[in-house]
């Protein structure tokens, strides 16, 4: 047990779908949602960018479908699976009308949605110039904490005056309401102010570039911060890419063979992970379901075995 968290016993799979890139489209998507329904896994995530500046992130995220669209099409498309934005940037954009989106898509998909959100990272200002919100850079942070206040009050109904720093709601009339009249967030970050915010105000911590003793880490503080809020401990998931075959690298990756992620995927597991959520370097409808393919059958299925092995084995020592 690692501050409060279990290990899972019922650790679930989700896919970052392919909808940046030239070989984004409506293809990949459906292949990426197909393959996790076929397979049994989760959910299905997008990644949120709007306007990059011409330079080096280019390359990987010049070319986008807009998040909450992609979803849409996923959702309405494949009943089965959880959709979520890993992550969409409040101050990016503008949060009353984020509430009425996201409060649409969870409707239309019936309840199937949760929202990663995040601050952004400090070289991000050129994006927020292009959009017209330099302004809010300096003060992304408390954005992002009032976005989540203010959906929290639309969300359940209430109609009463919502006064922030940046948002002041009166006489309105917000409907329809999340299926749940609620809609998980889970807060992305690295920082103790990042983890604050998970603990205190979100559903759930959605962490990238972060391996099992990492996170293991920063659970003390998690769990501490969330009891001194009076809260549960949040939904704990990770963001991570991929890459078979290769050498570890400056940030963190599912790297090198079959059995070493297997190994990895056991840790995350025993940390108390709740949900791995992966990334592939993989474009067309063919690669993104041969991917799929090749890490269900070689590391999902071995950690399931493995997993379920261990169950016996302990159930055995009880009994006896």
């Amino acid at each position: 047990m690692t501050a409060g968290y279990e290990p899972s016993s019922d650790l679930r799979f989700g896919l970052v779908l392919a909808n940046k890139g030239r070989g984004a489209g409506p293809e990949a998507l459906d292949a990426g949602a197909a393959a996790v329904e076929r397979l049994g896994w989760h959910s299905v995530w997008v990644t949120d960018h709007l306007m990059v500046p011409d330079g080096p992130e280019a390359g990987e995220y010049g070319s986008m479908l807009e998040a909450l669209t992609s979803l849409t099409y996923v959702a309405a498309r494949h009943e089965r699976v959880t959709v979520g934005t890993s992550v969409v940037v409040p101050a990016m954009r503008d949060s009353p009308l984020l509430a009425k989106e996201l409060a649409t898509l969870d409707v239309l998909s019936g309840g199937r949605l949760v929202v990663g959100v995040g601050a952004s990272d400090r070289m991000d200002l050129p994006e927020y110039t292009n959009l017209g919100k330099a302004d809010r850079f300096a003060r992304r942070g408390a954005y992002v904490d009032e976005s989540i206040a203010l959906w929290r009050h639309l969300w359940s109904g209430r109609t009463d005056p919502f006064a922030g720093e940046f948002h002041t709601l009166s006489g309105y009339v917000f409907l329809p309401l999340p299926t749940a009249r609620d809609i998980p967030v889970w807060c992305g970050g690295r920082s103790e102010r990042a983890l604050r915010r998970a603990a205190r105000l979100a559903d759930g911590y959605h962490a990238s570039q972060t391996g099992p003793a990492d996170l293991a880490g920063r659970l003390p503080m998690l769990a501490s911060l969330a009891a001194d809020a009076g809260r549960a401990l949040p939904t704990l998931s990770v963001r991570a890419r991929v890459e078979f075959g290769a050498a570890a690298r400056d940030v963190y990756t599912l790297h090198g063979s079959a059995a070493r992620m297997v190994d990895e995927v056991v840790r995350f597991a025993e940390a108390g992970l709740h949900e791995l959520v992966l990334v592939f370097d993989a474009a067309t409808p063919a690669q993104v379901t041969a991917a799929v393919e090749r890490f269900h059958e070689s590391v999902v299925e071995p950690f399931r075995e493995r997993i379920a092995g261990a169950r016996a084995r302990q159930d055995g020592a009880v009994r006896a």
